[in-house]
């Protein structure tokens, strides 16, 4: 082996080539592209995650909040404590309905899903529990 063959499978000849293959300007910009690409695709399915984590976790609340005014109408309590029992639960914006019919008396709540900027997605989640009412 000649001291000319030996220098070519150096690493610094290797180092060499990929330095003189990014001076041509044939990789420039690649990734600026790439990511200008995939962000906004990023940034979308984020935003859907958001939202269905919101309407997952109002959904609870909405549930919650009307199996606890269901327990207190079928413990007669009037319809004003019932909603505000109700309400305290599921938070500000959120709206009671209290049926009674015969011994069962029924609790709907209602409230929209997102918050601020995601606010427009016009989604609405609702519990309802039904109890019966103790004698």
């Amino acid at each position: 082996m000649t001291a000319g063959e030996a220098a070519a499978t150096t690493p610094t000849a290797d180092a060499g080539a990929r330095r003189s293959l990014v001076a041509t300007g044939a990789e420039t910009g690649t990734v600026t592209a790439e990511l200008a690409l995939g962000l906004p695709a990023v940034v979308a399915v984020l935003a859907v995650v958001l939202v269905l984590a919101s309407g997952a976790t109002t959904q609870l609340r909405c549930a919650d909040a009307a199996r606890a005014g269901a327990r207190a109408a079928a413990l007669g309590e009037g319809i004003a404590e019932v909603q505000a029992v109700a309400g305290r639960l599921a938070g500000t914006g959120a709206t009671v309905r209290v049926q009674r019919s015969g011994t069962w008396v029924t609790v709907t709540v209602r409230h929209g899903v997102a918050a601020g900027p995601l606010a427009t997605t016009g989604l609405v989640a609702e519990g309802r529990a039904t109890a019966r009412v103790e004698p």
